[in-house]
């Protein structure tokens, strides 16, 4: 109800299951898809998973009534782009559909911690250029497509090219995978991730 308020937002489906979710994404092919993790048929992670292998362009925000360890690390690990809980603020909901569409890595500060000690870093991963290094920066640090693009004076489709490549190299399904590695590998520093830049 409060997403059909705001103009800026189109609610194109409601499933009640995680299949349905995953049909209706295929169907519908959103920018955004708002995931409940307990549901029945097929359960969130399972369908977040699903969605981000068929549609890798879909962003997928897990939405929870409890901060779990395991249900974040497996909901980031299936590429979930964010982690919110249930009782978010409406406002701050509806910006975190707008980073998610912008491709922007929202985590909560406690969901972020939980994840640093829980998601191993990929087993040997391909070794990235240096432009995707720098992709990858920001990625992590919470720039959107956009920002990257007029950072490193390119088009947002070549911003787009580089992610994907960089997931590919490092074996993972999101950018918050990806910007948890960068933290990992002392790309940028815990407090950078998130950060924003404007």
């Amino acid at each position: 109800m409060f997403l059909s308020l705001d103009p800026e937002f189109e609610v194109v489906g409601e499933a009640e299951n995680g299949e349905e979710a995953v049909a209706m994404a295929c169907e519908l092919r959103p920018d955004v898809v708002l995931m409940d993790l307990l549901m029945p048929v097929m359960d969130g992670i399972e369908a977040t998973g699903a969605i981000r292998r068929e549609l890798p362009d879909v962003e997928v925000i897990a939405l929870t009534s409890v901060l779990e360890d395991v249900s974040v690390t497996e909901a980031v690990r299936a590429g979930a782009i964010g982690y919110l809980l249930k009782n978010t603020e409406a406002e701050a909901l509806g910006r975190a559909i707008k980073a998610a569409a912008d491709g922007q890595v929202q985590l909560a500060p406690e969901a972020a911690a939980r994840l640093m000690r829980e998601v191993r870093s990929p087993e040997s991963p391909e070794a990235l250029t240096e432009r995707e290094a720098e992709v990858l920066r920001l990625v992590a640090r919470g720039w959107a497509n956009k920002q990257i693009a007029q950072e490193l004076f390119v088009g947002e489709k070549t911003v787009k090219a580089h992610v994907s490549s960089i997931l590919t190299k490092l074996g993972v399904q999101s950018r918050t995978q990806a910007a948890l590695y960068a933290v990992r590998i002392g790309l940028v520093s815990m407090n950078e991730l998130n950060e924003e830049s404007w």
